[in-house]
């Protein structure tokens, strides 16, 4: 079992996906979450989790990333 902390990644973007992808190379636990199916199907084939929604993602994780475009969907990720 590793002593990594799980991570839980919202946005899988043209960063964000490689970002998330470079973390499951180095061996971090990744679930991530985004709109658009594709992205979660990348993810896990490349070892991530895809959750259903912002909170599964998070509900397990010891750090949350966010990479999202701009303040506003920081604000809904957060508070809605």
């Amino acid at each position: 079992m590793s002593n990594l902390p799980k991570i839980a990644w919202i946005g899988l973007g043209i960063m964000g996906s490689p970002m998330a992808e470079n973390l499951l190379k180095a061996g971090y636990s990744v679930t991530g979450f985004t709109l658009e199916q594709d992205k979660l199907d990348r993810l896990a084939a490349a070892g991530g989790g895809a959750a259903g929604s912002i909170a599964d993602a998070v509900k397990d994780a010891d750090v949350i990333i966010t990479m999202v475009p701009a303040s506003p969907q920081v604000e809904a990720i957060s508070y809605g």
